[in-house]
C-alpha cells in the first residue's frame, strides 16, 4: 500500500469520525439547547402593521423624554371638574432622570375653582397636569389618516389616585375626548378606557354604559412601567397596552368614533384626587400622598 492511498484511507476515517460525532450530538441539542430570545423592547419605534410588508411607515411627529424642561406643555393652574377635590398647580410636577413625576398630596388649601372661573374654592389636595400645546388627530390628508398616540407610564398607588392620560379639545365635548387610560390607585391591576362626544358645549351624547371600557391585566400597574397606546384611524379608536390590542371601537351610532376624525385633540397627563371616578367614597379614606410617573410620549402619523 503506497502513501497516497494510506494518507487516503487516514482522511476518510477521520470524515466518518466527525459525521458520527456531529450526528450524535445534533441529536442531543435537540432536547437540551435552548435558544434564548431577547425580550422585546415595550418602545414602539416606527412600527409597521403586523404582517404587512408594504404598509406605509409611521412618522414621529412628537416626541417628549422628559429630559430638560416642559416647553412642549401648558401647565394646567387652579381647580377642575367632575367634582375632584385637586388644586393642579405647577409645584407637583418635577423632571428628574427622565422621568415627569406628578406628586399629590393631602393639603387643605384655597385657589382658582378652575382656570377659566377665579372663583376661590377649598381643595383637599394638591396635584399636577400637563396639557401638549401641540394638537393631534387623523384626517384626509395625506400622510395623516391614522395616528398613534403613546406613553409609558408608571401608575399610582392608594384609594382616591385618578391618573389619566386621554385627549381632547374646546369647546368640549364637540370635537371629542378620547381616554386612553384612566385608573383607580385601589384598583392596581386594570385601567379604563371611555369616549365622550356631543353636538353642544358641556352636553355630551354619548353614555358611559356604551363607550366605558375596563381592562384587568392581572399585573400590578404601580409596580412597573407599562405603554399605553391609542390608535386612532377614521371608523375606529385601537386601546393597546404594551404593544397587545385589549379593545377595538369600531365606529357605530352610540360611540360616535366617526364624529371624532377630523378634529384635533391636545394630550393630557393628570393625576385627580376623588371626584366622580369614586362616587360615594368618603375623602377620609384617600392616601396621603402617591405620584405618578411619566417615561415618555410619542405621537406618530402616516
Amino acid at each position: 500500500m503506497n502513501r497516497n492511498t494510506i494518507k487516503l484511507m487516514s482522511l476518510i476515517g477521520v470524515v466518518v469520525i466527525l459525521c458520527f460525532y456531529t450526528c450524535s450530538n445534533s441529536s442531543d441539542n435537540n432536547e437540551v439547547v435552548k435558544v434564548e430570545q431577547e425580550a422585546p423592547d415595550d418602545e414602539p419605534d416606527t412600527p409597521n402593521d403586523d404582517g404587512d410588508m408594504n404598509a406605509t411607515e409611521w412618522n414621529l411627529v412628537f416626541e417628549e423624554e422628559f429630559d430638560t424642561n416642559l416647553d412642549k406643555w401648558n401647565i394646567w393652574s387652579g381647580g377642575a371638574f367632575n367634582n375632584e377635590i385637586q388644586l393642579y398647580r405647577s409645584e407637583q410636577l418635577s423632571l428628574q432622570n427622565g422621568l415627569l413625576t406628578i406628586n399629590a398630596q393631602k393639603a387643605m388649601v384655597s385657589g382658582a375653582t378652575s382656570p377659566f372661573d377665579a372663583t376661590p374654592k377649598n381643595f383637599e389636595y394638591i396635584s399636577g397636569r400637563i396639557e401638549s400645546k401641540t394638537q393631534f388627530g387623523p384626517s384626509d390628508a395625506e400622510s395623516e389618516r391614522e395616528y398613534r398616540i403613546i406613553s409609558r407610564i408608571k401608575l399610582p398607588n392608594g384609594n382616591g389616585m385618578w391618573p389619566a392620560f386621554w385627549t381632547y379639545a374646546d369647546p368640549w365635548p364637540t370635537k371629542g375626548e378620547i381616554d386612553i387610560l384612566e385608573a383607580r390607585g385601589n384598583q392596581v391591576t386594570g385601567f379604563q378606557s371611555n369616549i365622550f362626544y356631543g353636538t353642544e358645549a358641556n352636553m355630551p351624547i354619548t353614555k358611559n354604559e356604551d363607550t366605558s371600557k375596563s381592562h384587568e391585566l392581572g399585573v400590578n400597574l404601580t409596580s412597573n412601567f407599562h405603554v399605553y397606546e391609542l390608535i386612532w384611524k377614521a371608523n375606529s379608536l385601537e386601546i393597546l397596552f404594551d404593544g397587545l390590542l385589549l379593545h377595538t371601537y369600531n365606529a357605530d351610532s352610540k360611540n360616535f368614533v366617526a364624529e371624532l376624525f377630523g378634529n384635533k385633540q391636545q394630550i393630557v397627563l393628570n393625576l385627580a384626587v376623588g371626584g366622580g371616578f369614586f362616587e360615594g367614597v368618603n375623602s377620609d379614606g384617600f392616601v396621603n400622598t402617591s405620584s405618578m410617573q411619566v417615561d415618555w410620549v410619542k405621537v406618530y402619523k402616516r
